[in-house]
């Protein structure tokens, strides 16, 4: 049977989000049922609320950083049981087939990934709802086993803003004595450094804001340096092997490719658009730069991330709210009010 459940939706790009009663699918034998405890916000909310990139469709249930405990299980489930503590993350489905898939790596499946909301199921069709709500309903390949011991409510961003951040961490293959750069310090930018000095790297924050200093060294910075100031930025001419860039709107690349080591890549994973200005390319040709791009990670990369921040006591700096007030997070957001992710406590969604 489906299940009637309680959340918070938009209706339109115009309207604030509001309570919302929809039905969940009726679970499948490979499926695990999961009372949200704890959901993340994370800046694809607000854009997709708002219909920023274009596509969304309403109404949509936000939230993709989820926390929570195993109601039931189906009969072909094996690893997980009732009262576990279990994440899901941005995706509940992909093709399960195709190469990408095969790899491990379904956040590019060929077919496209069924996304945690504003998706359609890929066996019966019907929208998918996010975890702004009290349940939520996930085929086992799906959902993430949490390590004992870790701060649940912490826990939360590590499977949006975590894996988007140790995903090209790993791919680039950082590691001790690997030198790296974080451009931004919020939800993304936070965990970049945290993750980053934690795999041994010598890790830099780059930021606009002298009062970004301290937390920037809080947080696993070695070194800051301002943008803005021309000295600061010749003094890291050439330094760098890995650029993390987490700004999410658009931007200047071009004050950052020198600061980039021969065959050195600055990732964008923060920001979705056009570049503005253009890239100038001499810089790239002569020390055989890139510039790239990465998207969350795969099942497999995402419990290695849990469980390596099980192993180093990490989670994310966060806020918690009320569901009552998201919509105030988002203006708060907005301003980046917030360090450096706010955490819904859903218990507050029976109030």
């Amino acid at each position: 049977m489906t299940m009637n459940v309680l959340g918070y939706a938009a209706h339109s790009a115009l309207d604030a989000l509001a309570p919302y009663r929809f039905e969940r699918r009726e679970p499948r034998p490979d499926d695990v049922v999961i009372e949200i405890l704890y959901c993340g916000v994370c800046h694809s909310d607000l854009h997709q609320a708002r219909n920023d990139w274009g596509g969304s469709s309403y109404p949509i249930v936000p939230g993709h950083e989820i926390i929570g405990r195993v109601l039931s299980v189906g009969p072909e489930v094996t690893r997980f049981r009732e009262g576990d503590h279990a994440g899901v993350g941005c995706m509940v489905d992909s093709c399960r087939h195709c190469a990408p898939c095969e790899a491990g790596l379904e956040q590019y499946c060929h077919e496209g990934a069924t996304f945690t909301y504003n998706a359609v199921d890929r066996h019966d069709h019907t929208p998918t709802f996010g975890g702004y709500s009290e349940k939520i309903v996930v085929p086992e390949s799906f959902v993430l086993k949490v390590p004992e011991g870790v701060d649940l409510k912490s826990a939360a961003p590590l499977l949006c803003a975590g894996i988007t951040t140790w995903s090209p961490l790993r791919h680039w293959k950082i590691g001790k004595g690997s030198k790296v750069a974080v451009i931004g310090l919020g939800g993304l930018g936070h965990m970049a450094l945290k993750l980053a000095k934690a795999l041994g790297a010598e890790v830099t924050l780059f930021t606009r804001s002298e009062n970004k200093r301290d937390d920037g060294r809080r947080l696993g910075a070695d070194t800051i340096v301002l943008s803005t100031d021309q000295r600061q930025m010749a003094s890291v001419k050439g330094c760098f092997e890995l650029i993390i860039d987490t700004v999410p709107s658009v931007h200047d690349l071009n004050p950052y490719i020198p600061a980039l080591s021969l065959d050195g890549t600055l990732v964008l994973v923060g920001y979705l658009g056009d570049l503005n200005p253009m890239l100038n390319t001499v810089p790239l040709i002569m020390g055989r730069k890139s510039v790239a791009g990465s998207v969350i990670g795969g099942i497999a990369e995402t419990q290695e991330l849990l469980d390596f921040c099980g192993e180093h006591g990490i989670t994310s700096d966060i806020e918690v709210i009320r569901i009552q007030d998201i919509n105030e997070a988002y203006e708060r957001m907005l301003k980046s009010d917030v360090k450096y992710r706010f955490v819904i406590d859903m218990a507050s969604l029976k109030a």
